[in-house]
C-alpha cells in the first residue's frame, strides 16, 4: 500500500473564517507522554454566564480519540445539543411565519403560540436528521481517513438564525460545522466533503417510500382535516404526520443542493477541487430534482399520497 504523501497537509477550511474567532482553527500539540491534543481554543467563545448555563468550558482542549469512529466527546455532545435546540426553535418560528404570523382573526397570540409549540417536534423529526446526519457523515468519513473530527456550534450563527426566523419567519442559519484536522490528500478531502450531501440524497431516497408507507398505514391523509395542528381540543395528528413527511423530502433536497454550491466553505467547493466530474454530477442531480418541483413537474405531497393510497 502506498504511503500518504508527506506534502499533503490539508486542514479543513474554517467555515467561519470571515467572522470573529468564535470557532478557532484546530492546532495540535504533543504532551510529554506522547498524547496528541487538538486545542480548539475558545470554541465556546460566548457570554460566560450563557456558557456556564449550557455546560460549556472555556478554552477546553479536545483530545484525539483513536477508538470507535462513532465516538462523540462530551464537548461535542454539548455543541450538538445547543445547535439542535436553537435549530428546532428557529424551525418553529419559521412554521408560524414569525411574529407576523400572529393574526387576531385566527385566534391571535394563543393560537400562534400553540402552532409554534406543536410545530417544533414535527419539524425536528422531519428536518433534524437532514442536518445532524449530514454533519455526522462528514465526521465518520474524516475519522475513517485518520483525521480528528468534531462538531462545533457557532453561537453567532445560531443567534442570527433564531432572531431572523422570529422577526420575519425565514430560516437562514449556520448552526455550526464539523471541524476537521489531519493529513489528507485532495481526494480524501473531497470524499469528506461529499459525504454530507450524499447522506442527504440517501435520506431523500429512503424518505419517499418510508413516509409513504407511514402515511398510508396510519391513514394520515384522511385524518388531516385542517392546516392547524390543534383543531378545537383535538390534536390534528394527521396533518402533523403529513407535514413531517413532506418537509423531510424538501429539507434533504434543499440542504444537499445548497451545500453543493461551489462557494466559500460549502462542500461543493471542496468536491470541485477534488473532482469536477463528481461535483457536476452530484449538483446536477440535486438541481434537476429541486427545479422540477418548482416547475410543477412533481410534488412531494402528491408522490407521498400516491404511495400512501397503496396501503
Amino acid at each position: 500500500m502506498a504511503g500518504r504523501d508527506p506534502r499533503a497537509d490539508i486542514l479543513d477550511d474554517d467555515p467561519f473564517r470571515n467572522q470573529k474567532a468564535r470557532i478557532h482553527r484546530v492546532h495540535t500539540r504533543q504532551s510529554s507522554n506522547g498524547t496528541i491534543h487538538f486545542d480548539t481554543g475558545a470554541s465556546t467563545n460566548m457570554n460566560p454566564l450563557f456558557a456556564q448555563m449550557m455546560g460549556f468550558a472555556q478554552q477546553k482542549p479536545a483530545q484525539m480519540h483513536t477508538g470507535n469512529i462513532w465516538h462523540f466527546s462530551s464537548e461535542e455532545k454539548k455543541h450538538l445539543r445547543l445547535a439542535t435546540a436553537a435549530f428546532t426553535v428557529a424551525l418553529g418560528f419559521m412554521a408560524v411565519g414569525g411574529i407576523w404570523g400572529i393574526d387576531p382573526k385566527t385566534g391571535g397570540f394563543t393560537a400562534w403560540f400553540i402552532q409554534f409549540f406543536l410545530s417544533m417536534p414535527v419539524l425536528l423529526l422531519a428536518v433534524g436528521p437532514a442536518f445532524l446526519l449530514h454533519e455526522i457523515g462528514h465526521k465518520i468519513v474524516a475519522k475513517k481517513n485518520g483525521c480528528w473530527a468534531e462538531f462545533r456550534a457557532d453561537p453567532g450563527g445560531l443567534r442570527f438564525g433564531v432572531f431572523l426566523s422570529f422577526f420575519i419567519g425565514i430560516l437562514f442559519m449556520a448552526p455550526g460545522a464539523v471541524m476537521v484536522a489531519g493529513l489528507v490528500t485532495r481526494r480524501q478531502n473531497g470524499h469528506i466533503a461529499i459525504a454530507g450531501p450524499l447522506v442527504n440524497f440517501g435520506l431523500f431516497l429512503i424518505g419517499i417510500p418510508l413516509w409513504g408507507v407511514i402515511l398510508g398505514v396510519t391513514g394520515a391523509f384522511d385524518a388531516a382535516t385542517d392546516s392547524a395542528y390543534l383543531v378545537g381540543s383535538q390534536l390534528n395528528w394527521g396533518r402533523m404526520l403529513v407535514d413531517a413527511g413532506v418537509f423531510w423530502v424538501y429539507a434533504n433536497l434543499f440542504l444537499g443542493l445548497f451545500n453543493m454550491l461551489p462557494f466559500g466553505p460549502l462542500d461543493g467547493n471542496k468536491v470541485k477541487d477534488w473532482s469536477e466530474n463528481a461535483f457536476y454530477v452530484t449538483i446536477s442531480v440535486f438541481a434537476i430534482l429541486f427545479i422540477s418541483i418548482l416547475m410543477g413537474v412533481w410534488s412531494p405531497m402528491n408522490l407521498l399520497q400516491v404511495i400512501a393510497n397503496l396501503f
